[in-house]
């Protein structure tokens, strides 16, 4: 199982390998907004992965429209609602009130 941490906490957890990040993040008692239902169609889960991004399914094509129409996006965004887990540790930054 990897283990994902989640910052600015720095709380670790194990996910279980095919589950979804924002789901992982929820178990752990971490602040996310989650406002469509796991559809990309909200902001509300944006996330910068720090490490293990290779390790997470490929962006889909509704998730890169949703971060191309962002602002404050960058080359480690990611919608949470969208990241399914691999077996590679991740980390990942909780972008608080800049998540929409």
């Amino acid at each position: 199982m990897p283990i994902l941490t989640i910052m600015p906490s720095g709380k670790t957890i194990e996910a279980a390998e095919g589950s979804i990040l924002v789901d992982a993040i929820l178990a752990a008692d971490e602040p996310i907004q989650l406002k469509c239902n796991r559809d990309a169609k909200c902001e509300s889960c944006h996330v910068f992965i720090l490490e293990g991004r290779k390790s997470l399914a490929k962006m889909g094509r509704p998730e890169s429209e949703k971060l191309d129409s962002m602002v404050g996006v960058a080359s480690k965004s990611r919608l949470a609602c969208q990241c399914i887990l691999g077996t590679e540790n991740v980390t990942v930054e909780l972008l608080g009130a800049l998540s929409g």
